[in-house]
């Protein structure tokens, strides 16, 4: 296998068994990953330098997975094909070259190889261990809180976060109460899902025509409208087949990262629905498209269910926000400003579209733009300016007349930014995944002090009502007393009334008292664990 080198033209199919072949060889313990150990005994066959094998690594787990699938195997595969025919490996090299015609690459000793590989071990059950379709580590979630983990069953940097999340943050958080402060505790599907991407904007700012714009084609279930069309926030992901499904019924499955919006109860998940189709670029992205952001007279129309709280939750888990405005819609409306005010915590995730550009000329633009950043600089509250992407989203071509050769040239320009921007995102996932633990973790720790406080603050048998009142009232004394003892830093700590809010629904005296050991533990684990995590599952070759 790998031996005969003539240029025939092979089917997809035909690849596939080919690459799998090798997969199986590749995958020493048949769990459907190549880790660095694997792959440096197998890809030094191929007899390319070090430096030549690190490129190949880093192109093809570009994800920064710390393992390879066998999607990102099969690329692997193919750059070293290429590699050996003496091209240069690199993104665009794989991108130009006639993958019909790639033979599999020469490998020194494969023969010997293929001979001790057991029969047993068959094509089916490479594919029935894809850890996209079943990570063994769902099973870990369903454990005891705390259980020891042994380190053999970590093959990559998530495994290596669930691991740390299951025996050190997770303990810390059941103790605190921490998902009934801030966020729901985490499940194996929260780990493994696909980066998101939200639109928010009032409504006829182009929302859902964007998402068709990207997917070059409408998703099941969409509207378009002058008026509030979508009236439900709709994610849009892969799936075998067009459907949609209700919100009950995706709030209950296991495999979907969404069973924390139960908790926002049914007028909000009769309002919730899930669009699936097969698509490509869905099977790395998913979004999320949100109702219009009401403005004028229809803000006195009360929502069924706390719409902020919904885009908060959202926005805890999503890669991306995008916030979308059009040249006749530049107010922002006490909701959208309650909506924007949801998104604290979030602001590197958050991008400003201005969308519909081409309905002005140039001099009226210019105008716009600056009455934007002027909008949003009264909102955001941040000295610093916020980029806008100036564009024209939808599958029309651009209006000249408005905008002008001048115009033309700049749309597309800023076009390509922002689609650039979204193209980097599967890439930076893990990156992602990493920072959002460490925020979380911090943000627990930081919970745990306050609820520790609060405890000890308590008289111990009279006058306990009153006492917590107190400490309701005081509690941004009470905040700054907490951090300045411990030393923790200001921007760690929540906002005081939304705090104050669901602490009022409690009694202090319930309260856990400070448990050092675990505050230790998540310590230990954000100075060593997540480092050394990072240390183990880098690039093999470097």
């Amino acid at each position: 296998m790998g031996s005969d080198s003539s240029p025939k033209k092979w089917g997809p199919k035909e690849q596939r068994e080919a690459y799998l072949r090798l997969f199986s060889l590749a995958d020493d313990d048949g769990d459907g990953r190549v880790t660095g150990k694997d792959a440096l005994k197998f890809f030094a066959m191929s007899n390319l330098s070090r430096p030549e094998l690190k490129q190949v690594w880093a192109i093809a787990d570009s994800k920064r997975q710390g393992y390879l699938g066998f999607s990102e195997f099969m690329t692997a595969m193919q750059l070293v094909s290429l590699a050996q025919a003496g091209n240069e490996i690199s993104q665009d090299t794989l991108a130009h070259a006639d993958l019909e015609r790639l033979q599999t690459p020469t490998m020194e000793g494969l023969d010997k190889k293929l001979k001790k590989i057991s029969v047993s071990k068959s094509h089916s059950d490479i594919v029935a261990c894809h850890p996209s379709e079943l990570p063994a580590s769902a099973n870990w979630f369903n454990s005891k809180s705390g259980k020891k983990i042994p380190l053999r069953s970590v093959t990559s940097i998530i495994d290596g976060l669930k691991k740390a999340y299951i025996e050190k943050l997770r303990p810390l958080e059941k103790t605190y109460q921490f998902d009934d402060f801030v966020s729901p505790l985490l499940t194996s599907s929260d780990f493994d899902a696909k980066p998101m991407v939200m639109l928010l904007g009032q409504y006829s700012t182009g929302k859902t025509t964007f998402i068709k714009h990207l997917l070059k084609t409408s998703y099941p279930g969409a509207h378009i409208g002058p008026e509030p069309t979508t009236d439900r926030f709709v994610v849009i992901t892969s799936g075998p087949d067009e459907r949609c499904i209700p919100g009950n019924t995706i709030a209950v499955q296991a495999d979907m990262p969404y069973s924390g919006l139960s908790s926002f109860g049914t007028a909000f998940l009769s309002k919730f629905e899930c669009s699936q189709m097969p698509h490509p670029l869905l099977e790395h992205i998913t979004f999320v498209d949100t109702p219009g952001v009401l403005s004028g007279e229809k803000q006195r129309t009360q929502r069924s269910y706390d719409f902020t709280g919904v885009t908060s939750w959202f926005a805890a888990k999503c890669d991306l926000i995008l916030l979308l405005f059009d040249p006749h819609k530049l107010d922002i409306s006490d909701e959208f400003k309650r909506v924007i005010g949801s998104l604290r915590g979030h602001d590197d995730k958050i991008r400003i579209v201005l969308n519909k550009a081409d309905q002005v000329d140039a001099q009226q633009l210019m105008r716009v733009y600056g009455a934007l950043l002027w909008s949003l600089g009264k909102v955001l509250n941040t000295p610093e300016v916020m980029r806008v992407y100036i564009g024209s989203f939808n599958d029309k071509p651009i209006k000249e007349t408005a905008a002008g050769p001048l115009g033309t040239e700049l749309f597309e320009k800023e076009q390509d930014d922002l689609l650039s921007d979204l193209n980097d995102i599967p890439k930076k996932a893990c990156d992602r995944r990493i920072n959002e633990f460490v925020k979380r973790a911090r943000s627990a720790k930081v919970h745990a002090h306050i609820i520790s406080h609060l405890k000890k603050e308590m008289p111990a048998l009279m006058g306990k009502a009153k006492a917590q009142q107190r400490l309701l009232d005081s509690l941004d004394e009470q905040f700054a007393k907490v951090q300045k003892e411990l030393h923790l830093p200001a921007g760690d700590f929540p906002s005081v009334e939304e705090y104050r809010e669901t602490l009022s629904a409690y009694n202090f005296d319930k309260f856990e008292k400070m448990k050092p050991k675990l505050v230790q533990g998540v310590d230990d684990m954000l100075a060593y664990d997540i480092p050394d995590l990072l240390k183990s599952f880098r690039n093999p070759y470097e």
